[in-house]
């Protein structure tokens, strides 16, 4: 149910960037009347490093926290995160990619404590040596690791209060003996997460309107094992095991529906569904890293496997009703079961040469299976004798086989100037098979694809003085499809809308550019533009479905339908400051910018089915997007420190979101204040947080089409919440910088999102 109401509203990862970051330009540490400056955020040839270690806002913060809060990074449904307008993030732990799924994912890092960060590293333009795809770009959480014998730790509890209550936990040590070092995690929780919705459409005297609430408990619990030996003073073995389960059972959808017609009396109906689900996800990474000289040249082995399972059921329940919304009996019932399986096994090697004369050259390749295994089934019963009962089963697997090869050349040629090159070669084999498609659906028996790509990436740095920096990025990439939106099922929520996945969806193409300009390490200007082709998103049509055998249906229906829609480009211009002034009394991050979109995509027939839409006369309907939109962004995040000794701290954040132009239609304005106060004491930090205090961070969306179709989709989730927490820290406190190490599996796991 979480997914599919995401696909409908597809919105915060559509909508522009928002600039959230709170970091402590400097930190301060008196020896022997000598006072050193340390710098918390820094440029890198090609990323900005943020050293969380160093920054005194991290202490009682969860890793989610830091992350908004750092130079270049936003979320706006508190769920997902974005870099400088990027619509996709990836997370990386210690140079591996995170293998949970969106939601479990945003649950593991609240969990998180701040305190196991030593830094956080943000690549905006990723290079050729990364296995990321569209505008992806990254954010690398490297934990920090023990340097002396012994153990240390945290123990983090909080409370949340918005629409229900929620809880969560978390322990996390780090031990180290001699050449073996340990690291792991453990934490869990509960909420429910509350959603009230309107959905509204019309085509020419007729409507379609529905109302009412989404309720969907969670109940999490993962972590991670690390485990790193030295074999030697030239070799490491690492492993990691990561895992996370999610049950969500008894989500309740109740929505209202009003449908109107110019040819019969107004009907009424409830469309009341009940959904079980729970999820795994477990995955395993070897490592081994050879360093073959003094220079810093290594070799980087990795072997992975990746399991998930999500086990999900559902029950859709449609009563017939009047206008006082008085239930008056039952009308259909759907029952489905959309279980899906996937298994990714892969292989990954990187070398890295460098010379004495500052050039290192890297090369390597990936290998990539992954099958996923969806056996749907769906029964639908009629209440009325005279008809018979529907079944629709459908086990559709989708095999894939990727093979990738980089290399890069990177040269700094003076002090002053750095410049990257690189290039991805890719062949992807796909097939996806079903057993008993839909009658009008005889392509969905067997999707076969074969393709190759040639991926080039350019960067340039150049550091004009010690105080100004400038630095260009260009890339390209493909999005290839996640594997549940290539899974052909329906997900209900009325009897006439629902969500379509599509297995005829292709891999889009992505162009990216940036050019950033640093001062000081406090002020910055960035500029970016995307190209995306065939962009793979999510759009609505919407009428009277007619099938390919020319049956028309009598209701008007509305399917957000999943596939790839046209052209689309995305340009923005951003200049910020991160700075601390009157003794780091006050640190502020504010950021103001602009983002133009410009969208350029139509749909006129359902992909899968072939059905094609009429209007009430009788015309076939097109939804079409070719608006363009510029848009405001502010970010404000301030820290202000309220006494000398540095215990109690005081958060005021506020952004902005200016109306803009996205797939589903225009997105009206989006804000949100967020209130906060620290205490620490020794080691314990206990903190109150307030979240969307003034309730205008709620989702409006209109769409108006030339031919008469109306769409309007109106969605609160209740970001208002206030939150208590309390953290204990354990064990010595030195501490050692880990090694980064990027797993084999890492382009597929983003796909199980």
């Amino acid at each position: 149910m979480k997914r599919i109401l995401l696909s409908i509203a597809v919105i915060f990862g559509t909508c522009a960037f928002a600039q959230e970051k709170k970091s402590d330009s400097t930190k301060t540490k008196n020896i022997e009347g000598v006072t050193i400056t340390k710098q918390v955020f820094k440029k890198q040839s090609d990323r900005l490093v943020y050293d969380v270690a160093s920054s005194p806002i991290a202490k009682g913060n969860t890793t989610f926290d830091i992350l908004k809060q750092t130079p270049l990074l936003s979320s706006t449904d508190d769920k997902t995160l974005k870099i400088a307008g990027k619509n996709n993030v990836l997370i990386y732990i210690n140079g591996r990619k995170s293998t949970m799924d969106a939601e479990s994912l945003a649950q593991f890092l609240k969990n998180t404590p701040a305190e196991n960060i030593q830094k956080i590293e943000v690549i905006t333009v990723p290079g050729s040596e990364y296995q990321v795809e569209s505008s992806d770009g990254i954010i690398n959480i490297v934990l920090k690791k023990k340097m002396s014998d012994g153990l240390n730790g945290n123990m983090r509890f909080s409370n949340t209060q918005g629409k229900y209550n929620g809880s969560q936990a978390s322990f996390s040590a780090n031990y180290r003996k001699d050449k073996l070092g340990i690291s792991a995690s453990l934490s869990g929780g509960e909420n429910i997460e509350a959603q009230t919705y309107t959905l509204k459409n019309s085509s020419e005297g007729a409507s379609n309107e529905s109302t009412g609430n989404i309720d969907d408990p969670n109940k999490n619990i993962g972590g991670y094992l690390n485990v790193d030996y030295q074999l030697n003073d030239k070799s490491n073995l690492a492993l990691s095991w990561n895992t996370w389960a999610n049950k969500s059972y008894n989500s309740t959808v109740a929505l209202f529906n009003t449908i109107i017609n110019q040819k019969d009396e107004p009907r009424y109906t409830w469309s009341k569904n009940k959904e079980d689900a729970r999820s795994y996800n477990n995955s395993l990474n070897l490592n081994y890293e050879l360093k073959t000289d003094s220079l810093g040249s290594k070799l980087n082995i990795n072997a992975a496997y990746l399991n998930y399972k999500r086990f999900q059921s559902i029950n859709n329940m449609t009563y017939n009703s009047n206008i006082n919304r008085e239930v008056l009996g039952e009308s259909t019932q759907l029952l489905q079961n959309l279980p899906q399986i996937i298994n990714n096994f892969s292989g990954m090697a990187d070398y890295i040469q460098k010379f004495k004369n500052d050039l290192t050259i890297s090369v390597g390749g990936n290998y990539n299976k992954t099958k996923t295994d969806n056996d749907t089934k769906n029964d639908t019963y009629f209440i009325d004798p005279a008809k018979p009962t529907k079944s629709a089963p459908n086990h559709f697997i989708y095999d894939e086989n990727i093979y990738g090869f980089y290399v890069t050349a990177e040269k700094k040629f003076s002090d002053k100037i750095s410049g990257k090159i690189g290039a991805r070669y890719e062949i992807t084999n796909s097939l996806g098979t079903s057993d008993n498609p839909p009658p009008d659906a005889e392509a969905l028996k067997r999707i076969e694809r074969n393709y190759s790509n040639f991926l080039p990436y350019l960067s340039f740095n150049y550091a004009i003085n010690d105080k100004n920096n400038l630095s260009y990025s260009f890339s390209s990439r493909m999005r290839r499809p996640s594997f549940w939106e290539l899974n052909p099922v329906v997900n209900k929520l009325t009897d006439d809308n629902y969500t379509q996945n599509n297995p005829f969806v292709k891999a889009s193409s992505t162009y990216n550019q940036e050019l950033m300009y640093m001062y000081k390490n406090s002020y910055f200007v960035v500029l970016n533009h995307s190209y995306i082709k065939d962009a793979i998103t999510q759009v609505p049509l919407q009428g009277y479905p007619e099938k390919p055998n020319g049956d028309t249906g009598k209701n008007l229906a509305l399917r957000y339908i999943r596939t790839n829609f046209g052209d689309k480009q995305e340009m923005s211009a951003m200049i910020g400051v991160q700075k601390s002034f009157f003794k780091q009394y006050w640190t502020t991050n504010f950021s103001i910018g602009v983002q133009h979109n410009r969208n350029n995509g139509s749909l006129d027939m359902d992909p899968t089915t072939g059905d094609r839409f009429k209007n009430e006369s009788g015309q076939y309907v097109t939804y079409v997007n070719d608006i363009n939109s510029t848009s405001l962004l502010i970010q404000t995040n301030n820290t202000i420190r309220l006494d000398k000794a540095k215990t109690w701290f005081l958060g005021v954040n506020f952004f902005y979101i200016d109306k803009q132009q996205i797939e589903l239609g225009m997105l009206r304005g989006l804000s949100s204040l967020d209130l906060s106060i620290k205490k620490n004491w020794n080691d314990w930090t206990f903190a109150v947080n307030v979240n969307d205090v003034l309730r205008t961070n709620i989702v409006v969306i209109d769409d108006y089409q030339s031919n008469g179709n109306y769409n309007y989709i109106h969605q609160n989730q209740y970001k208002r919440t206030l939150t208590v927490s309390l953290t204990y820290n354990f064990g010595n406190k030195k501490l050692k910088k880990v090694r980064d190490i990027e797993g084999a599996s890492d382009s597929i796991k983003s796909r199980t999102r």
